[in-house]
């Protein structure tokens, strides 16, 4: 049986806000530099080491922020309430997110996976409500029931092994998304042929989607909605909500296979394809694109969508000061290369095969953040002892 003591966040480490002094919130002056600085959306993003940045602070930046070193855990108390992650590299961040270093007896992965654990506590407590943000207050006045060093260490290296696998296979889908953009890119934009080209808007038809909230129970089908296809080429359908509809309105938004949906609002032009028979419709800041010629496949037009020549098309036609928006007469509105149909077969027959495995991949990482998800209150709260298990300790990776 492995011994507990309780402690706060300030015993095992240090704990402080990402930046020193104050700075206004969009002082661009403080960009462009050399420094890394991560921000919430970053820490949301991986798994867990962080080492991949969006912006940069120069030497102001640096004078008015932090650097901290490789081995700090990150947690956002913001927006994106307690997403962690641990550098890789050395690094600035915002006051939306704290920094915790760990004492010299302190696995920082387990901290990280505590407060995975603390997340889901809040998460479960809130369903339904309103949820304040974490502060950095909060943070400190929980209860962290630790064990020894080594028990730290077994925890974490339990949890830390599924992380591993999840981020080797993400590494594997980057690949070959990279690889089934290049033959798009290879067979179409840097063919020396010259392809037909025809109005989009005469190729597929266009609907919006379905108008209610989303929720986290399995009260109806999933709901897609923009934050969902935002960031990916593919769907991770474990992670989408659902929505409560009737059966009128279901048969009317219901996604099919091959189905390609177009965010109008806030990300104008951010493109989903469906490439399963799934239970699911479409939320209403979507436009669903259909094809209803057999002059194009359902592939080479999601390739076109996600190429740089339509999202550059999208940017500037986009409409709104604060909010940029796109119609779906908008988003049809460009005339699109048309390849012989026996050149579109050949790609489908290619990049399916390369969407295949992506997806593959993409259900192995539902299995294993399931099973993952499933250890973690386990350890993390004692349930499972694991302390006379001879279990290889792995090295934090830095």
């Amino acid at each position: 049986m492995v011994t507990r003591t309780t402690k706060k966040l300030t015993e095992l480490g240090y704990v402080g806000r990402g930046k020193s002094k104050h700075r206004p919130r969009n002082d661009q002056s403080l960009y462009g530099g050399k420094y890394p600085f991560i921000q919430t959306g970053d820490v949301k993003e991986t798994q867990l080491y962080i080492s991949k940045y969006s912006q940069t602070y120069n030497e102001k930046g640096l004078a008015q922020s932090k650097l901290w070193n490789p081995g700090t855990l990150l947690i956002t108390i913001a927006a994106n309430i307690a997403e962690t992650a641990i550098l890789k590299i050395p690094a600035c961040f915002p006051d939306s997110i704290v920094g915790f270093v760990p004492n010299k007896d302190t696995d920082v992965r387990f901290v990280k996976y505590y407060i995975d654990f603390i997340k889901r506590n809040i998460q479960a407590v809130s369903m339904g409500t309103t949820q304040d943000n974490l502060s950095l207050d909060k943070l400190s006045s929980f209860n962290y029931e630790t064990p020894d060093y080594v028990g730290q260490q077994k925890i974490a290296s339990i949890l830390s092994a599924y992380d591993d696998l999840i981020e080797n296979n993400n590494k594997r889908i980057k690949i070959l998304e990279q690889i089934a953009k290049s033959i798009y890119i290879e067979w179409f934009e840097n063919s020396h042929d010259t392809f037909m080209e025809v109005e989009l808007s005469k190729l597929v038809t266009t609907q919006y989607g379905y108008t209610e909230s989303a929720k986290v129970e399995a009260v109806g089908p999933y709901y897609l909605r923009g934050t969902d296809i935002n960031k990916k080429s593919y769907i991770v359908w474990d992670e989408v909500p659902f929505c409560p509809i009737n059966e009128t309105d279901y048969k009317k938004y219901k996604l099919e296979d091959k189905d390609i949906v177009v965010i109008r609002m806030a990300d104008p032009g951010k493109i989903g394809i469906v490439e399963k028979q799934i239970n699911a419709v479409f939320a209403s800041y979507l436009i669903r694109l259909r094809i209803i010629d057999d002059k194009i496949t359902p592939y080479y037009l999601f390739y076109f969508l996600i190429s740089d020549i339509y999202q550059n098309f999208i940017k500037g036609a986009s409409n709104g000061t604060t909010r940029q928006s796109a119609s779906a007469k908008v988003i049809t509105d460009i005339k699109i290369p048309v390849p012989s149909i026996e050149l579109q077969n050949k790609f489908e027959e290619k990049v399916k095969k390369i969407r295949e495995l992506i997806i593959n991949l993409v259900d192995k990482n539902t299995v294993l953040k399931k099973t993952k998800n499933l250890l973690l209150p386990k350890l993390i709260s004692g349930e499972l002892d694991i302390g006379d298990l001879d279990i290889k300790i792995r090295p934090e990776i830095l």
